[in-house]
């Protein structure tokens, strides 16, 4: 992502798995670990929206960990139809996450977040979640905690905002909709950037 960006592997289930780190300056209040979209659509940890969450929490005092799915970049294995790229979040969480962590995921990596939150013991959940344009059409997403952050593009052409409403809808779930932004927020990265931040900044009580 820029010149302190440090890259790392770590082992998972498939074999390695390649991780970028970004951390912000002075000591981190914890860490975020973020998932790619669709790896057979050209996701990678270097999509500008994750890049785009990674900026936003770094912001925040939030160390971030970006990583890539199983057979993307150096990452070893092969896809695995979005089984094993749950395992893979998990390695990386496990071999980062401390006591405080959250997850975040774009598109695809919204549904693996979502997944690998339910799986992961009482006690080592995220602190927070953040999805943006998840995949809630062609994926099962997970139900998530109520204060679960969605980003939704209003003219998201990959994702109906209409499937991510009624995902949402049996869990009370806010979606926070951006109006006339699409699916990989063309040209709105600085808003989502702002949303984000916004959204994690912690609030005085009412």
């Amino acid at each position: 992502m820029n010149a302190n960006t440090t890259r790392q592997m770590v082992t998972g289930p498939a074999g390695a798995i390649e991780c970028a780190i970004d951390v912000p300056a002075g000591e981190a209040r914890g860490t975020v670990v973020i998932c790619h979209p669709h790896p057979q659509h050209g996701g990678t940890m270097d999509n500008k929206v994750v890049q785009t969450l990674a900026r936003a929490v770094l912001t925040l005092g939030w160390r971030s960990v970006r990583f890539n799915f199983r057979g993307i970049g150096a990452s070893q294995g092969s896809w695995d139809e979005g089984v094993g790229e749950i395992d893979d979040a998990l390695a990386v969480i496990h071999a980062f996450a401390e006591p405080a962590f959250m997850l975040a995921g774009f598109s695809f990596g919204a549904f693996v977040a979502s997944q690998a939150a339910v799986r992961l013991p009482e006690g080592s959940k995220p602190q927070r979640m953040v999805l943006v344009g998840p995949s809630t059409q062609k994926q099962a997403m997970a139900h998530v905690p109520a204060d679960t952050v969605v980003v939704h593009g209003e003219i998201d052409d990959v994702v109906p905002l209409s499937a991510t409403f009624e995902w949402a809808r049996p869990q009370a779930l806010p979606v926070i909709v951006l109006p006339g932004v699409g699916h990989f927020f063309h040209g709105q990265l600085g808003l989502l950037k702002s949303v984000v931040v916004q959204e994690l900044t912690p609030r005085m009580p009412l």
